[in-house]
């Protein structure tokens, strides 16, 4: 469709009379966690988050395995540790956003592996609790696809596979390994290597080789010349751990580095922003690209941390990829934003550009679970008053509008409007902001020339003034065709 000021006109309603803010949509993504719980203080601390969205992600099994760093332990009761915990806040999260599930079902979807390290837990004798559940969720009647979040050793999907393959036929292997989405915290034992390489059809988001070349390492990374306020000891034992109930008590002190696994669920969080099934248009788990890293790049012949001998790919996996970024700055006068002048480009800016953001929620979230509707802060609800998506030629101007944005709070809001150029169909086409303001809530620019049909992102970023301050998202897509 082509787009231009005409299309100006269209407004579309804001929300009114919700009871309670941030429904989760439906359908939700489902999802299934595979955590090595005790190696490290973070799998701990990821679960604590996990459970303040277990709303927002339909999470049907949780599943205790080994992992290089624990290779012959699993600790289930200490995921249910902490689901008891939620259990006490979970009525109060009930009153900020519906669908909360009781700690009860959640206890039931608390499966195992087998105390095996790697490819050892793999083979004919080699079926467990939690193998058997993945299988069954991923013969289930439902046409959602089965994330696999993986906070530790994949070798649990690995027997699953394994089980399929030898049990079922060709097509049918195919058709169910189809259904599979896994996001892995690297190679945390020697079986993710193999799944990638014995089922092509497998779609694996990874940072093979060391973990010092990760994108999810981002999320607790010290970046010099931002503010870290976010990730720092101090601030986790104000907002999260301290005077926040029960839930916040079970999280841990920071022993490696702060959450590590998260960032292989953040992406699922419905906010506006996340597409999990384009890992390629960026979001809170990062962003990545379809491509087939070499040995030089992955260091074939060492190891990963911890003893995972580094293999070659055989194919095209979900992998690194690298924006460029300029932070935002905040003005004591004058214009309240603008781009800093220092820009910060690779694989893990694509994640720590959100890091506030998400940080923020999970804050508030944790707020949740004892302060009455009233008392909390809840995220704002971003409106277009156009498509989505439009198609625009080389040279037309077009708006970008924020028209009908409401807060469910009723606080003060701010506005951003960002090209994501690494998002579309070439990090080359870009449109020239100049000296125009990025922080109002409809902007005006000008295609640029293309000499083939080009797509470009836009990111509407929303923050609310409330305590902490919230942030919610629109992702417009500009088609532009040559004159």
């Amino acid at each position: 469709m082509r787009y231009g000021l005409i299309a100006l006109g269209f407004f579309f309603a804001a929300t009114i009379g919700v009871v309670v803010a941030d429904e989760a949509p439906s359908p939700r993504q489902r999802m299934v966690v595979l955590t090595d719980i005790e190696a490290d203080p973070d799998d701990t601390q990821s679960l604590v988050r996990l459970l303040l969205y277990a709303n927002a992600i339909d999470i049907q099994a949780i599943v205790a395995t080994t992992s290089v760093h624990q290779k012959d332990r699993i600790a289930p009761e200490s995921i249910r540790k902490v689901i008891d915990a939620y259990g006490q806040i979970q009525p109060n999260l009930k009153k900020h956003a519906r669908g909360f599930p009781t700690a009860q079902s959640l206890n039931g979807r608390v499966s195992e592996g087998l105390p095996l390290y790697g490819m050892t837990g793999v083979g004919d004798d080699k079926d467990s609790p939690g193998s058997r559940r993945i299988i069954e969720l991923l013969d289930n009647e439902d046409d959602r696809p089965l994330w696999i979040s993986v906070w530790g050793g994949p070798n649990t999907l690995a027997q699953s596979l394994y089980r399929i393959r030898k049990d079922r036929s060709a097509e049918e292997t195919k058709r169910l390994v189809s259904k599979l989405r896994v996001y892995t915290i690297s190679d945390q034992d020697d079986s993710g290597v193999w799944m990638r390489n014995e089922f092509p059809g497998l779609s694996y988001i990874v940072s093979p080789g060391r973990y010092e070349r990760s994108t999810w390492g981002a999320i607790n990374q010290v970046i010099d010349g931002i503010d870290n306020t976010t990730i720092s000891n101090q601030w986790l034992a104000d907002n999260i751990q301290q005077s926040h109930g029960p839930l916040g008590a079970q999280y841990p002190d920071t022993a490696w580095g702060m959450e590590g696994d998260t960032p292989a669920y953040l992406g699922l969080i419905p906010n506006g922003l996340n597409v999990p099934e384009r890992p390629d248009w960026g979001g809170w788990g990062g962003r990545y690209e379809l491509s087939q890293p070499t040995d030089d790049e992955i260091e074939v012949g060492r190891e990963v941390q911890g003893g995972v001998p580094i293999k070659s790919e055989t194919r095209p996996i979900w992998t690194n990829a690298d924006d460029t970024f300029a932070p935002r700055v905040f003005q004591e006068h004058k214009r309240a934003e603008r781009p800093d002048k220092t820009t910060h480009s690779g694989n893990r800016v694509t994640l720590w550009r959100w890091r506030d953001d998400f940080q923020n929620d999970f804050a508030a979230r944790m707020d949740w679970s004892l302060k009455k509707y009233a008392d909390a802060n809840h995220p704002p609800r971003p409106q277009l008053a156009h498509p989505d998506t439009f198609t625009v030629k080389s040279g037309d101007r077009f708006r970008l509008d924020a028209g009908g944005t409401t807060d469910p709070d009723g606080d003060s809001l701010s506005y951003t409007w960002m090209q994501y150029p690494e998002a579309g169909s070439s990090p080359d086409v870009k449109v020239d902001f100049g000296i125009f303001p990025e922080n109002v809530y409809q902007v005006n620019r000008v295609a640029p020339d293309v000499s083939k049909s080009e797509t470009m992102h836009f990111i509407l970023k929303v923050t609310d003034k409330g305590t902490p301050p919230l942030t919610r998202y629109k992702r417009v897509i500009v088609n532009v065709e040559p004159k």
